[in-house]
Formats: structure tokens, C-alpha cells, sequence
């Protein structure tokens, strides 16, 4: 059973770069495809302009999926994060693309959920990225191809989280923000959603639940 979220469906301490400090190039983006562990640089026309091997997370810390935007940029994080930083804005947490100092993991599912470059590929990657420039991520919605689900409860983050808030907004259950987190707000409006649907009132979202807003087959 696979879930798929395609491109069309959808540190304080550091000197980061001002969002105001330069302008994005609105003809290029970052397509980042899970399934083959692969980043690449593409013009607006689809153009393939250049591409790197990465590693995404782990199955216990998958990398989100979605489309979003590079908001922070970084040099010489050194140590576990290379020596550049592209931090990407996910809602639910701290995601970025990053150099390593393990290379030999590269194109394996090894990290915290960032995207992990080789320097010298990250190093040739950053003068090109621009604040403000698109990411896109593909691939499972999980993050991860050995997780087609997982049970969200009250507290749960990701992009599952954020795929359900859709639907159920849609339906006009939730009011709230696409943001990712399993808070109150979105606790009553799935509660809302299983007694008026007449599924098990279980105030998580499971399966069930899954199968019947369609996202799981």
C-alpha cells in the first residue's frame, strides 16, 4: 500500500541570511524526489539544470513531504552538518538541506528527516538557491517507502497531519491552520468528523479513517 504526494497535489547562533537580503530566482526550484534519493535543480520550464544524490530520513525520522521554501541560509555548520545549511520552512519542525561528514551514507535513509549532500555537491548547490526559492518534495507521504500510515493522535506532527487537516477543512470539519500539529483545535474537529460520518468516535485518526477520506487504499 503506497500513499503518493506529487509536486501538483501539492540555530540562533548561526549567520543566517535576511529573508529581505536577496531575491529569489522565480525561474528555478528545488524538486527533491524520496524515491530515488535524488535533489535537483530545475528551471520553471521543467529543465533539469543540475542533480545531486542525497539522504533523506530515516523510518523513524522520515522527511516531510509537500511543496515549500527556502527560508534561511547558512555557512559552516560544520561537524554532522557540513558546511552548508538551506533551511526549508516545514511547520512541524527544523528541516534543512545540509552537507555531512559522513559521506558514505549518501543515498541511504540516515537522517533526522533533513537532506543530507555531500559538501562538495551542497557547496556548488548554495550559490544557486536563493532565499525564497521553491522546494518541492516527493514521494510517500509518509517519508519514508517502508511507511504507508501511521495512527495520528493528539501531539502527532508531519505531513500526514497536514494531508488530513486538508481534507477535513475541505469537508468542513476544521477551521484552523494547515500547519502539521495534532492539537486541540484539530482533536475536536476530527471527533466532529467520526460522529457525524459514523466511524469509530476514537478522536485519532487511523485506517479507518484513512481509507474513508481516501488517502489510503
Amino acid at each position: 500500500m503506497r500513499v503518493f504526494l506529487t509536486v501538483l497535489s501539492m540555530l540562533l547562533l548561526l549567520p543566517l541570511v535576511p529573508v529581505h537580503a536577496e531575491q529569489a530566482d522565480p525561474s528555478v526550484y528545488i524538486y527533491i524526489n524520496l524515491w530515488q534519493n535524488k535533489l535537483y535543480l530545475r528551471s520553471g520550464s521543467g529543465e533539469e539544470l543540475a542533480s545531486y544524490r542525497i539522504a533523506p530520513g530515516a523510518v523513524d525520522t522520515p522527511s516531510p513531504v509537500g511543496l515549500f521554501k527556502i527560508t534561511q541560509k547558512s555557512l559552516n555548520w560544520g561537524g554532522g552538518f557540513g558546511s552548508r545549511w538551506l533551511g526549508i520552512n516545514v511547520e512541524w519542525g527544523t528541516y534543512g538541506i545540509h552537507g555531512t561528514n559522513r559521506p558514505e551514507h549518501i543515498g541511504r535513509y540516515v537522517s533526522h528527516g533533513c537532506f543530507r549532500m555531500k559538501n562538495k555537491d551542497v557547496e556548488k548547490l548554495y550559490p544557486l538557491v536563493k532565499v525564497g526559492t521553491p522546494v518541492l518534495i516527493d514521494g510517500p507521504i509518509m517519508g519514508h517507502e517502508r511507511l504507508t500510515y501511521r495512527v495520528l493522535v493528539p501531539g502527532s506532527r508531519g505531513a500526514l497531519v497536514k494531508l488530513v487537516q486538508n481534507r477535513l477543512k475541505a469537508a468542513g470539519y476544521y477551521t484552523g491552520r494547515l500547519h502539521g500539529h495534532f492539537d486541540k483545535n484539530f482533536e475536536r474537529a476530527v471527533f466532529r468528523f467520526q460522529k457525524k460520518e459514523g466511524l469509530a468516535v476514537t478522536g485519532q485518526i487511523g485506517l479507518e479513517d484513512l481509507v474513508y477520506l481516501g488517502i489510503v487504499e
